[in-house]
């Protein structure tokens, strides 16, 4: 089954966080969507150039809507100095009403398999002034989701975590420990993401099974896991 119905993504804005992995799943999402409607990709945040899709710098809704209307998936942003991409001129809630489907990568992890979030992330759209780590999702994002990267666990805080200073206090560990199922679980619960939705990613081996079902059992939301390289997926809760 396609991971887009696996994570029950429906038409609207859907908000990826989380660790390592969120670009090649909103990739993979934009594929399997564009059977479906029409895509567009982009962030809150910054994000590298995607290759496979046109990238609209400029223009207004009518540009977007032929630029969809050509492709079926383009990627809508600005640009900073340094050649990132970064959110787009156009608001969230008019790229909604453009395509069927808007996927925002809106945080960064710098490509670590697990993260803990800043107080101002992650900036999910529209920002708005929230409590640190309120768990309310705005109300034009129908879906928010949170990459766990498998190959973090068993690694130490320190090596594998974004912000690691702060992953540690929020689990009660030290960042020379080692990234386990119930302390993932217990970041996820101090940030208010643990009723949501969770892809575990990497998930390659019989023990990155074994973590992933330990990580599930401790949530209350629900959990798929996988590997978007060999795209094999299921739904574990």
């Amino acid at each position: 089954m396609d991971i887009s119905a696996l994570l029950g993504v429906e038409r609207g804005v859907t908000a990826l966080i989380g660790g390592g992995g969120k670009t090649t799943l909103m990739c993979t999402l934009a594929e399997e969507l564009r059977r479906r409607g029409t895509v567009v990709v982009t962030t809150s945040t910054h994000i590298q150039r995607p290759e496979q899709y046109p990238v609209l710098l400029s223009g207004g809704a009518d540009a977007v809507s032929a630029a969809l209307a050509a492709h079926g998936a383009v990627c809508v942003a600005s640009e900073t100095a340094e050649g990132k991409l970064t959110a787009p001129a156009l608001s969230f809630e008019t790229l909604a009403q453009l395509a069927d489907f808007v996927l925002v990568e809106a945080d960064g992890s710098k490509r670590l398999p697990a993260k803990a979030h800043a107080a101002w992330e992650p900036v999910l759209p529209p920002e708005r002034n929230r409590a640190p780590h309120e768990p309310v999702t705005p109300p034009n994002v129908r879906q928010t989701i949170y990459v766990v990267g498998a190959d973090g666990f068993g690694r130490p805080i320190r090596q594998i975590c974004h912000r690691p200073e702060r992953y540690a206090a929020l689990c009660g560990a030290a960042e020379d420990d080692v990234v386990t199922p119930a302390l993932e679980a217990a970041v996820l619960r101090a940030e208010g993401y643990a009723s949501g939705w969770v892809y575990v990613n990497k998930v390659e081996t019989p023990q990155d099974w074994r973590n992933a079902e330990a990580l599930a059992a401790l949530l209350p939301g629900k959990v798929v896991a996988g590997s978007l390289w060999e795209k094999r997926y299921r739904t574990i809760s």
